[in-house]
């Protein structure tokens, strides 16, 4: 699947501009890399999310983590292919199956898994678990466990850069479920009113909890109905993660150059079922295994060595070290202490001011 020609964007004349802009000062012209070193680079960032989220369902298996918890397996390239084309003072949103998002964007793996097992060392102090990872150093803005309820937020995030004349870009990740959403339609409507520097990433894995995406939406084609608020948009082949990068870079690099908010549809699939409560009866095995065809990991893998890159050790290095990472958090994790029960109200409400 190629990505298709952006909806409306001959005749967007913001759009224009911001070409014109870059072509003469050279902002935002760098293209997606596509050398041997940072395939690899692509390659490890997938696999330490994979590896993580398959080590996530033994300890859950185990009652190690408890509460809900929405696994990435299958999503990775959306997740790293997009931060590829963001810079550290860009804003993240993410939904409540952003453990993939969290570890692309930086946040450590050990402070990933302490957050899962609840623990103070966790990035969100062991409050929030597997839905709400936070990392304000980061501009890692959540995990947020409401259906679209991530939108609003990073309109507001773009409208505080917009008002203080920042070059930032903000991104959004939420699922196709959105779009049954009051938040989603309210926030593209803004986004495009105000010229927010939005990039709005829809994850379209098909299924909204266990609803397929034509059971909830009369128009599958979501990029062409974003395009109805007057945002840039168009569709990506989401289980490639260079062609992710490449679309997600060519949208950053125009939202930051003043174009306004641009949407992308990345058409992904989880492998796993929406959580880990989820028995998974309402689609097949048959359909399952078409998409794991397209494995982003194993594409990545296949084009390199279509390309003459011998992986055979290097892949086995890169396996350990992720090993190693991943290990190390669970350790890390087990022997974390746990929140004393006397500070469990503690932000909860504002300290009492002292009254001399």
């Amino acid at each position: 699947m190629s990505p298709a020609r952006p909806t409306g964007a001959r005749k967007d004349p913001v759009l224009q501009k911001a070409e014109k802009t870059r072509r003469k000062t050279g902002v935002g012209s760098s293209p997606g890399r596509t050398t041997d070193g940072h395939r690899r680079d692509l390659l490890e960032a997938m696999l330490r999310i994979r590896r993580f989220e398959e080590r996530c369902v033994e300890l859950y298996s185990a009652t190690k983590i408890r509460g809900f918890v929405h696994l990435y397996i299958g999503e990775e390239a959306v997740a790293v292919g997009v931060n590829e084309a963001l810079t550290p003072e860009d804003a993240v949103v993410a939904t409540y199956r952003e453990h993939g998002h969290a570890l692309a964007r930086g946040i450590t793996a050990e402070a990933v898994m302490a957050e899962m097992y609840g623990r103070t060392t966790g990035c969100s102090g062991g409050r929030g678990g597997s839905m709400h990872l936070f990392d304000a150093s980061r501009r890692f803005y959540g995990g947020n466990a409401i259906v679209a309820g991530g939108l609003p937020l990073a309109a507001g995030l773009a409208l505080a850069d917009r008002l203080r004349g920042q070059g930032r870009v903000t991104c959004c990740f939420f699922g196709d479920g959105a779009f049954a959403e009051g938040e989603f339609h309210e926030t593209a409507n803004l986004a495009a009113l105000w010229h927010l520097p939005l990039l709005l990433i829809c994850e379209n894995n098909l299924y909204a909890m266990g609803t397929a995406l034509a059971r909830h939406e009369a128009q599958t084609d979501l990029a062409m109905r974003a395009a109805s608020y007057g945002v840039v948009a168009w569709a990506v082949d989401g289980m490639d993660v260079e062609a992710v990068e490449q679309a997600a870079r060519r949208a950053a690099e125009a939202v930051r150059a003043g174009a306004g908010p641009h949407f992308l549809e990345l058409r992904t699939y989880r492998y796993r079922a929406h959580s880990m409560y989820d028995p998974d009866r309402y689609r097949n095995k048959a359909e399952i295994e078409r998409w794991k065809d397209r494995d982003p990991i194993n594409r990545l893998l296949d084009r390199m060595r279509e390309n003459g890159v011998s992986l055979d050790d290097e892949l086995a290095g890169i396996e350990r070290r992720v090993a190693a990472d991943v290990d190390h958090a669970v350790g890390a994790a087990e022997q974390a202490p746990e929140e004393p029960v006397e500070h469990l109200l503690r932000h909860v409400t504002s300290a009492p001011s002292e009254v001399s």
